[in-house]
């Protein structure tokens, strides 16, 4: 059975979605791909344990902490590649950043591959289910730009501040697909 819930967060209400398998899903109100692959059988659920641990992730990340992912049973649905990637994002440390080329170079040696396009890691990165705690933020332009977040630039920005990074050297492209 699929359960989920909606909670209040400094940047906007969040969906979340799990089973007993763990969170499957963390989206922004109104984010490109919002509540992707949520079945549509799904029961709410406010008090569901993988919901409860959430919250006190969530609570401990917006008071300026740094929670560890490790603690929370993630379980987001995707192919093999989107795996790789997302598991990349877990491991890009609390307050710092990576280009999207970085990230498909870890990709492609955890593929075995020689290359990966950043495109396809791009893709990968946007199509992530569990915003904010699969840090797809973390992730900016190799000359950069804050572009491809699917909950928005303005929210981008606010969780790379949130979390101490210095933005000074990031910049807003003046256009592109993710504004």
């Amino acid at each position: 059975m699929y359960y989920y819930t909606e909670c209040k967060s400094p940047v906007g209400p969040l969906l979340l979605a799990g089973s007993q398998n763990g969170l499957h899903g963390l989206w922004m109100k109104g984010q490109k791909y919002f509540a992707a692959h949520m079945p549509k059988e799904c029961e709410r659920f406010d008090h569901f344990p993988v919901f409860e641990a959430v919250r006190e992730w969530l609570e401990l990340y917006f008071s300026g902490q740094q929670p560890q992912t490790d603690s929370l049973s993630l379980a987001p649905v995707g192919s093999p590649f989107q795996q790789t990637v997302w598991s990349i994002l877990l491991r890009i440390p609390y307050g710092q950043t990576m280009t999207y080329g970085e990230v498909a170079g870890q990709a492609a040696f955890t593929l075995g591959k020689t290359r990966m396009s950043a495109q396809a890691t791009g893709g990968a990165v946007g199509h992530n289910p569990i915003s904010i705690i699969i840090p797809c933020h973390r992730v900016v332009g190799k000359n950069g730009s804050l572009t491809g977040y699917a909950g928005g630039i303005q929210k981008k920005l606010f969780l790379l501040n949130q979390e101490g990074v210095d933005t000074s050297r990031l910049f807003i492209p003046s256009k592109g697909t993710a504004l």
